[in-house]
């Protein structure tokens, strides 16, 4: 009888600890859905696909995603501010002769009816040294030459006088390798190449231009390919000659970083959009293969005025980058092409840039004046006869998908109606 009240006492207590484990089961599994449930309703408010609900939901439903659906509605609107497409009018295109290589990072400079097209990556393993000419009056390709083997493959600062262009440090070689300091000007008429003093110190895709008889480099990324650099240095130069042994500081820039537009109109220097940051070099890899750091990719301009002064004026209207060729000035208006913004929110990815910019220098303004055929970055831009044209570069993968694809080596051409 005493063992028989001893086992109903054990089955009591095992039965209490069981009903007890149950409970603590059946509270995880409901923690856990309620944990899954927020997770869905964060992942859906970054979507920008806006699905209908379905109409057999109830009114408390219809009430409960009420909120959901604005606070969607209003992430959708901060990120069409950075990533998305701007509504743009469409552009009648016109596809030239294609260029006799791709280009990736490459330069172009154009002096009357000829857009001379340097260097750039054909592939992240392979970069061109040499120079192709581009004939807008009778759309031919010609007239190739070499680059001297001591300058610089990619991210190069170039300007011209309308004879000489002057090239300004960059890369030298493929994947990221490091900058040189070495600096070079070309003789267009006689197809010689000269020394001039080296940078102070090696830059990447600094800011360059020509400016009250001097030759201006700002900015840029330093040694490491990453860091932004503000240093602002510039060199007395004419007829493709230094006429001083050193350059000279000057005020920084107020925001450093490479790949940005840098103009002159109306006596002043304007230096527009760019980046901070870039892919670096794995440590220890010995083909310097690249890795991809962080970018801030913005939309400030510059201007620095006659008393070397700096100025802030309008913002574009999407943060852009990789734009130091893709500019004209016509009709006292800056037109740039392309480029990259900021990474995709939610995949990371690199996005490239489909609309064409302009701003008016009377009014300070900025305006989306039309669409390329694609979305692409590093374009060489040139104007002739009031057509706007692009070359090179590395575009989209489609109309849906503003992902980086390939390296091409087109030559488009859009009529401007300013």
């Amino acid at each position: 009888m005493a063992r028989s009240n001893v086992s109903g006492r054990y089955f009591l207590v095992l039965s209490c600890f069981a009903l007890l484990g149950i409970a603590l089961v059946a509270d995880f599994l409901w923690a856990s859905s309620n944990s899954a449930s927020s997770s869905l309703v964060w992942s859906n408010n970054l979507d920008l696909i806006t699905e209908k609900p379905s109409a057999a939901n109830d009114l408390a439903a219809n009430s409960a995603d009420k909120e959901n659906k604005d606070k969607k509605i209003l992430t959708s609107k901060e990120l069409n501010a950075t990533f998305a497409d701007i509504p743009a009018p469409q552009l009648q295109w016109e596809e030239m002769a294609e260029a006799p290589v791709p280009r990736l990072d490459g330069a172009a400079i154009q002096i009357k009816n000829l857009l001379y097209v340097f260097a750039g990556y054909g592939t992240i393993n392979y970069v061109h040294s040499h120079v192709d000419v581009y004939n807008f009056t009778d759309n031919t390709w010609g007239g190739r030459f070499d680059m001297p083997k001591e300058m610089a493959h990619s991210h190069l600062g170039m300007v011209t006088d309308g004879r000489y262009i002057y090239v300004v440090t960059g890369q030298y070689g493929p994947q990221c390798r490091g900058p040189t300091a070495r600096t070079f000007v070309l003789d267009t008429e006689k197809k010689e190449w000269h020394d001039l003093p080296p940078l102070p110190v090696p830059r990447y895709a600094p800011a360059t231009q020509l400016w009250r008889g001097r030759l201006h480099v700002m900015g840029g990324s330093k040694e490491d390919r990453h860091e932004p650099g503000l240093e602002h240095w510039s060199l007395a130069v004419k007829d493709g000659k230094a006429l001083e042994k050193k350059w000279r500081s000057e005020i920084p820039i107020p925001r450093g970083g490479p790949h940005r537009a840098c103009v002159v109109a109306n006596d002043q220097l304007i230096v527009i959009g760019g980046q901070e940051g870039d892919f670096m070099a794995k440590p220890g890899s010995p083909i310097f293969k690249c890795v991809r750091r962080s970018e801030v990719v913005y939309s400030d301009v510059y201007l620095l005025d006659g008393e070397m002064k700096w100025k802030e004026l309008p913002p574009m209207p999407k943060p852009d980058s990789h734009i130091e060729f893709a500019w004209v000035s016509v009709n006292n208006s800056i037109i740039i092409a392309g480029g990259t913004t900021e990474k995709h929110p939610i995949t990371k990815k690199m996005v490239l840039v489909g609309e064409v910019f302009r701003f008016n220098l009377d009014t300070l303004e900025w305006s989306v004046i039309g669409r390329m055929p694609f979305r692409i970055k590093t374009t060489l831009v040139g104007y002739w006869n009031g057509w706007l044209y692009f070359t090179s570069g590395q575009r989209d993968k489609g109309p849906d998908n503003p992902s980086p694809k390939k390296v091409v080596g087109c030559m488009w051409r859009t009529k401007l109606h300013l």
